[in-house]
């Protein structure tokens, strides 16, 4: 009996090992994160660095074993879907995104896209993060979008106000792309600058989508004898080839954007000719940034091979989201817990070095509400192979 007995002891432990290896781990939970943009045509840039900057957010926080939600680890998983600057397809990204669950998405891009996912967001009660400016995404009744980074009409007077006391600009001509985004990004602009008591001389000049000779359109802009060129709501594509039709032309006078812009594609399509060209920049330029944003240049530059300077702007949505689901867990399914945070959420800038900084939600100045990641105000000069920091400010809150 004791030989039997001692048996069963041995094969029962025996069995142990092989249960617990049997029986099924335990998943680890996931939060998904969506981002639906444009990352295809002359405007590709703006949504894949949306869609890089998520994902190396992701990295960094997967490598130390997930981010920590209501004392839980979450697996972060990015779920990018190209729009292709298109309403229809920006509509069923979100529908599909919303409908596995997905609570909170990065982008759209551009006004008609963002406009167009809107009754999506609201039905499904979720929340976006446009790289868009339409203030009607922003302002109540509206409440399913946060503004990501620096609105052009609160940037470009900025600017024209820098370029009438220090480089003597006084009079000044406007061309858009011609699509309701930068069109309004166009009209915004020139009462700016009429406010400032600058002289208007082109203020509704356009050109259509995919286009590739720029030399008919700006002839008529430089006979207008501008001091200076704004290129209202311009592509990184269509910048360079831009610049260097008006430098062609004999112009010598200054150019900007109010949107961001890619030094790589400058340099290698305008090269010297783009020196002097303002945009908005890297809302953690070389100069203000952590070492948190050096190892997220570091990781970006891991995955993507090279760094964006427009992923400045973009790497803060998604720390953002994560900060406020760390601090209030139920925002995780609950969109309108999130949306009360926005008022009274504040926290240190990882990005800026000095940890004075705060990161928060803005933009009661201009949407009446906080509706708006506040990143720093940032205007970059292109040199003529890579941007440099010209000023760095602060929106109005």
């Amino acid at each position: 009996m004791k030989k039997q007995s001692a048996l069963r002891l041995t094969l029962l432990s025996m069995s142990v090992p092989l249960l617990l290896l049997s029986a099924p781990a335990r998943a680890q939970e996931t939060l998904k994160i969506g981002v639906d943009g444009v990352m295809s045509g002359e405007a590709a840039s703006w949504g894949l660095v949306n869609k890089y900057c998520a994902e190396t957010t992701a990295d960094m926080y997967n490598a130390k074993g997930g981010v920590t939600i209501g004392g839980k680890k979450y697996k972060i998983e990015v779920i990018a879907l190209d729009d292709k600057n298109d309403p229809q397809a920006s509509v069923t990204n979100a529908e599909k995104l919303t409908s596995e669950g997905v609570k909170y998405i990065i982008g759209p891009n551009i006004d008609t896209t963002a406009l167009a996912v809107k009754p999506v967001m609201e039905r499904a009660k979720a929340l976006d993060f446009p790289y868009a400016f339409a203030k009607e995404l922003y302002k109540a009744p509206a409440n399913s979008s946060v503004l990501g980074m620096v609105a052009s009409y609160q940037v470009g007077p900025i600017m024209y106000e820098y370029l009438k006391a220090k480089k003597g600009v006084k009079s000044i001509a406007f061309l858009a792309r011609n699509e309701s985004d930068a069109k309004n990004q166009q009209a915004e602009g020139v009462e700016a600058a009429k406010r400032l008591g600058l002289k208007v001389v082109a203020d509704s000049d356009s050109y259509e989508p995919g286009t590739k000779d720029f030399m008919p359109v700006m002839t008529k802009i430089i006979r207008t004898k501008p001091d200076h060129i704004v290129l209202s709501g311009v592509a990184p594509a269509d910048a360079p080839l831009l610049i260097k039709a008006a430098r062609d032309l004999g112009f010598k006078g200054t150019m900007s954007t109010e949107t961001a812009q890619d030094s790589k594609i400058l340099a290698q399509v305008a090269g010297a000719k783009a020196a002097g060209f303002l945009s908005v920049g890297g809302a953690s330029t070389p100069e203000i940034q952590s070492d948190y944003m050096k190892a997220f240049v570091s990781a970006y530059k891991k995955r993507v091979g090279e760094w964006n300077d427009e992923a400045g702007t973009k790497v803060y949505a998604l720390e953002l989201i994560l900060a406020v689901l760390q601090k209030d867990p139920a925002a995780l399914n609950d969109v309108d817990a999130f949306k009360k945070d926005m008022a009274t959420f504040s926290m240190t800038n990882p990005f800026v070095k000095g940890g004075k900084t705060r990161l928060e939600f803005t933009g009661n100045a201009d949407f009446g509400r906080r509706s708006q990641v506040g990143v720093p105000l940032v205007v970059n000069e292109f040199d003529g192979k890579e941007f440099k920091t010209l000023f760095v400010g602060t929106i109005k809150n």
